[in-house]
């Protein structure tokens, strides 16, 4: 599609919406094609007479859908949408870029089966837009992910075989309630019947997965980004504690969930959680917050926010007038 102002294209992505709605609306249509209603029919004509059967039905409820058994051509992507392809790629795996890649050979294949006038760009933006690797990512096995994937939509139990940071391995029964990708990682966020809690269980440390034939019903109405950050804060090894000088509205944009938990304390709030890193959490979390605070627990942060002190002093020598330099 050279042009997507040009009949053709916009045809063609007429199409497209017919595909993935059922039922269309003249009017509907006519709003995601970004033209008129008498424009968008126009468009339902000239796929009627390069042969597509688009039906129309009347009444209240009534509008364009494509007749049964239509055979359709291959998925058309306009250049917005192929850029769009390459970049989310590229910002989600850095070596998408590298044909041996799972998903680069998957988004090469892509790249060279649209047009010339569409793939080029992507494909030069494949080639020379470079991304930095996430130290933090870990990319789980497709097969795993694919079990999960499919309990969660059947609302399935499954026995999977986890991993634990330190090493350990154990079996676990658990309804799979979402998953969720954050910052690079995919997490589980399930209802383990071992424990009979909520828990969240990174994707990459699951060795295997089997579904049961054990139905389960998932909270109503739940936030699965929510609850998972709301976990990740809590349950860890090392207690926090940190208290603000500032209110809570002022405090709270630089607080990011997995910190713990910010209440009201007096004239200012007070940051309660727990962390599997008291260093990462001093150096990386409280060292960002650009409000004066004091660590009141647990002794483990107290320690990695002291030891994180002294570097910062230690680095900005004293000048004052008659001080001498520090000869190490």
């Amino acid at each position: 599609m050279p042009n997507d102002q040009s009949p053709t294209a916009r045809a063609l992505r007429a199409l497209e919406i017919l595909r993935t709605r059922p039922t269309t609306t003249a009017d509907e249509l006519a709003d995601r094609l970004g033209v008129t209603e008498r424009a968008a029919r126009r468009y339902v004509g000239i796929l009627r007479e390069a042969g597509i059967p688009v039906e129309s039905a009347r009444g209240p409820h009534g509008g364009y859908r494509l007749g049964r058994g239509t055979r359709l051509p291959p998925v058309h992507f306009t250049q917005a949408e192929a850029l769009g392809l390459v970049m989310a790629a590229l910002s989600g795996r850095p070596a998408v870029a590298d044909a041996d890649d799972l998903v680069g050979a998957a988004l090469g294949k892509v790249v060279k089966a649209l047009p010339e006038s569409v793939g080029r760009q992507a494909a030069l933006l494949r080639e020379y837009a470079s991304a930095a690797p996430d130290p933090y990512a870990a990319h789980p096995d497709p097969a795993v992910t694919s079990s999960l994937v499919e309990a969660v939509a059947h609302r399935r139990r499954v026995l999977l075989t986890y991993r634990s940071e330190s090493g350990n391995t154990w079996e676990e029964e658990a309804d799979p309630w979402s998953l969720v990708v954050r910052h690079g990682r995919w997490y589980l966020l399930c209802h383990s019947h071992r424990v009979d809690a909520v828990r969240t269980y990174r994707v990459d440390r699951i060795g295997a997965v089997h579904s049961t034939a054990q139905g389960f019903v998932p909270p109503v109405g739940f936030d699965p980004v929510a609850v998972l950050e709301e976990h990740l804060g809590s349950g860890w090894r090392f207690a926090t504690r940190v208290v603000f000088d500032a209110p809570p509205a002022e405090v709270a944009p630089w607080i990011r969930p997995p910190m713990g938990r910010l209440e009201p304390l007096k004239d200012g709030c007070v940051l309660v959680g727990s962390t599997r890193n008291p260093d990462m959490y001093a150096q990386e979390w409280l060292a960002r917050v650009p409000f004066a605070f004091r660590v009141e627990g647990g002794p483990e942060l107290r320690a990695a926010a002291a030891a994180l002190a002294a570097r910062f002093t230690a680095a900005v020598p004293d000048h004052r007038p008659g001080s001498r330099p520090s000869t190490g």
